[in-house]
Parts: structure tokens; C-alpha cells; sequence
């Protein structure tokens, strides 16, 4: 660790949380005491934010490192307690400004933050995780006999680590390594619930997964129910774009108890924008790629009764063959409608049993006539091309229909049938939020000059 450095002109270093002194300064190299941290510190400053000590936690709780007249500490470093959520915020309280703030961990990765208008406060953008070991690089301008004189110093400090217990965790959906259509959203599955009750907690989560595309889009989370999030761009992923996946929730205090774990992440791909229209009421499907037509095909959807949901789905995966039932969908056995078949060339696009399928029988309605029980239905040629062209995340869509509209979540990936500004409803930030991501990133501290 680095030894004891004394800065001129600085203050002693005090850690608060809140408005309550918790941290205590470990011992540096030969066992001196480097200096108490303690409410009782005659030049510890506890009032943060219009808290003061004695009164309890701050409304807005906050980590404050502050710099207050005497030497500046490093050495072995100290400690900011992680019991209580909130940003690490570094202030300086003799005349002057801070000229520059850089904040890395050990791996020399920076921490997002900024600066107060008035250059004398930074504030991290999101709480630091736990167990975590920062460097804080401070340049400082001061007055000195009508000239700026700039000092610099470096501070030393780390968080506590989290308690024994469970740990948040997540699985990233699609699979890692894989090709995937255009309209695949993200989803993250968590291993613990995160209540709507609870927005700050929510809040937390969502700013710890981090969506990265090349090329970049504009995109969004939406809770899809307490452990499930979806997350799409504005409109599609690009063609061919690279999409990184991963958790900032390592150490990240998340609700009372509840500290975030390790997660593993993904990176996937996209192929070229395949989407093949339906149009229910001209029995017809024209698939593009990238925008241009490869074909038209003369289709049957469903009849009187059976009404192909109109909207947006998306492909969920291709089976050569599958034996479809009547009383899959409650058809009873005997009635007039029961149908038991094999099937061949089947593109599933809703959990329920709805299928793009070869479908001889009525090749003479294809083009003519709904006669389906729901499915897509079109020749075994024709289905066994689609079968080969389209992959997992292409878009389906089904125009001019007469049938309900395809729901969100429950029946597929429903996600695109929702507008832009609904879909941002469903995040735990306000719409138009910047959202920086938890822990520490390539992104820069430096206060804006």
C-alpha cells in the first residue's frame, strides 16, 4: 500500500455516511496509526446535505469523502461502510476548485461521475459496489498570492464487503455466441424478486444491466413482472450488429439484505433483417431481406373462430416436424373441427401452438380462402423455404386481419407491438432518463471545465 503523503494547504480526510461517521482508517505499513475516523473527530465535518449527527440517516443517503483543512491522508486505505445505498461523493472545503477527478478501481477502470457547478464537489453516478478498491486522482486550483497554484494528490479508499446471504444474480437471454433475427429482444431473468413497491431497488437493477451495441442504438428495460425485464431498441437491432451483454449487480446493494452477485455475460449477433409480412385479408406473405423482396407466397390463416392474432411476433424456433392436436388449443375429441396431424416445416412464432407450416390439404384455399385454425398455413414447398430463410428473432407480422392483437409477453415475444413511449413506461426511470451504468466503466470523471 502506499505510504503516508502529506499535501500543503489540505484538509484531514473524513468518511461520512449520511450524516453518521462510520468508517474507521486501517493501520499503514509498519503499523501506524494513520488517523480515527470517528464522529468525535474534532475536524471531522458531519453535517452532509443539511443532515447533521445524532438526527439519523440522511433522507438521501450519501458517501462523502471530504477535505477539511490540515494534511491530506493516503495509505492503507480507508473505508466507506456500504450498509446504506447511495453515490461516493468527494468535497472539497478550503478555497478552490477541482481542476480534474479521475476515480479507477484496481484494474484501472474509470468510475463514472461529475462535477458541481461550482467545481468543488464530485459525486460518483451511481453507488459503488461493495468490496470494491478505488484510487481517487485530485487535482486542485487555488488562489496563492494572486497566482492559481495546482496541487495534486492521490486518496486511497475502498468499500466494505457485502454480508454473508443470498445474492442477486441474472441470466441473460438469447444465448451466447449465436446469430439471431433483427426483433430478438434482450430479456434478463433474476434470481430474486424486485417488487414494483420498491422502485429504488428496481432502479438499482436496471442501472447495473448493461446493453452495449456496435453499431449503438437507443434502447430501453421494461419490467415484464418482478424477476423478468425485456430489453429492445427504439426499433430493431441493426443488421449485423454485435450486442454486449452484462451485470454491474457484483457488490451492488440492491434492497435491504440483498447485495448483488456475480453474473455471466453474453454477446450475440444479428443477422440480416429478414420480416415477412402476412396480409390476412389478401392471403398473402411477402418476405424481404434488408428491404428487398425474395418472395410472395399465397397463404391461409385462420377461419371464423379461429382468428390469427393480428401484430408482430417474432420467430422462437423451427421444427422439422410436430404432431398438432385439436385439443391443444380445446377442440374435443369428436368434434367436427378435431384435427390430429404431423406436420412438417413448422416456424413457431407464440408459445401457444401458433405455426408457419406446410399444409397440403389446403393448398386449393392458400390465396383463397382463411381456413385455418389459427396457423399460417402454405404448400411444402413454399414452407419448407421459409423454414430455411428465416431463423430465431425474425419479425412476422399480420396485417389487414380480423383477429385479437398479439399481447407483450405472455404468448412470445410480443415486445414490438407496443409503442416507444409505452414501452418506456415500463422502466423504473422516467422517460428520457440517462441511465449511467453501475460500476466502474471506460467513462471518463473529469469535471467539465
Amino acid at each position: 500500500m502506499p505510504s503516508r503523503r502529506y499535501v500543503r494547504g489540505w484538509g484531514a480526510l473524513s468518511l461520512a455516511v449520511g450524516a453518521v461517521l462510520v468508517g474507521t482508517a486501517a493501520q499503514s505499513p509498519g503499523g501506524r496509526d494513520t488517523r480515527s475516523l470517528l464522529a468525535s473527530d474534532p475536524t471531522a465535518i458531519v453535517t452532509v446535505d443539511g443532515c447533521s449527527a445524532g438526527t439519523g440517516l440522511c433522507s438521501v443517503p450519501r458517501h462523502t469523502v471530504e477535505l477539511a483543512g490540515g494534511p491530506v491522508l493516503t495509505g492503507a486505505p480507508f473505508l466507506i461502510d456500504r450498509r446504506v445505498t447511495g453515490p461516493v461523493e468527494i468535497a472539497l472545503r478550503t478555497p478552490g476548485v477541482l481542476a480534474d477527478v479521475t476515480v479507477t478501481d484496481r484494474r484501472g477502470r474509470r468510475v463514472a461521475g461529475s462535477s458541481s457547478a461550482d467545481r468543488t464537489r464530485w459525486t460518483s453516478a451511481v453507488a459503488l459496489p461493495a468490496g470494491a478498491a478505488l484510487a481517487a486522482r485530485l487535482v486542485v486550483e487555488r488562489p496563492d498570492g494572486g497566482r492559481i497554484h495546482r496541487d495534486l494528490a492521490r486518496l486511497d479508499f475502498r468499500t466494505a464487503s457485502a454480508p454473508a446471504g443470498e445474492r442477486l444474480t441474472v441470466d441473460f437471454g438469447p444465448e451466447d455466441g449465436r446469430t439471431y433475427g433483427v426483433g430478438h429482444p434482450v430479456t434478463a431473468e433474476l434470481s430474486h424478486p424486485v417488487p414494483a413497491d420498491d422502485p429504488a431497488a428496481r432502479r438499482a437493477v436496471e442501472r447495473a444491466l448493461e446493453v452495449r451495441a456496435e453499431p449503438h442504438v437507443e434502447g430501453a428495460w421494461y419490467w415484464v413482472d418482478a424477476t423478468t425485464l425485456h430489453y429492445r431498441p427504439r426499433t430493431y437491432w441493426p443488421s449485423r450488429a454485435v450486442v454486449h451483454l452484462r451485470s454491474g449487480l457484483d457488490g451492488v446493494r440492491v434492497g435491504d439484505g440483498l447485495f448483488g452477485g456475480r453474473s455471466s455475460p453474453v454477446t450475440f449477433t444479428t443477422g440480416s433483417r429478414i420480416e415477412a409480412v402476412t396480409d390476412i385479408a389478401a392471403l398473402t406473405m411477402t418476405v424481404r431481406e434488408d428491404g428487398r423482396v425474395l418472395r410472395t407466397l399465397p397463404v391461409t390463416t385462420g377461419k371464423e373462430g379461429y382468428r390469427t392474432r393480428s401484430g408482430i411476433k417474432v420467430v422462437l424456433g423451427k421444427e422439422p416436424t410436430v404432431r398438432m392436436r385439436g385439443d391443444s388449443i380445446g377442440i374435443k375429441r369428436g368434434s367436427r373441427d378435431y384435427y390430429d396431424l404431423k406436420v412438417h416445416w413448422a416456424t413457431r412464432v407464440t408459445w401457444s401452438g401458433e405455426y408457419l407450416h406446410a399444409a397440403p390439404w389446403s393448398v386449393d384455399a392458400q390465396g383463397a380462402e382463411n381456413v385455418s385454425h389459427g396457423c399460417t398455413g402454405m404448400s411444402t414447398e413454399d414452407a419448407a423455404w421459409l423454414f430455411r430463410t428465416v431463423r430465431e428473432g425474425d419479425l412476422v407480422s399480420f396485417v389487414n386481419g380480423y383477429g385479437a392483437p398479439m399481447t407483450p409477453f405472455d404468448n412470445g415475444f410480443g415486445d414490438w407491438n407496443l409503442s416507444w413511449p409505452e414501452w418506456q413506461r415500463g422502466s423504473a426511470f422516467a422517460p428520457g432518463t440517462t441511465v449511467a451504468a453501475a460500476g466502474p466503466s471506460a467513462g471518463t470523471l473529469r469535471p467539465e471545465l
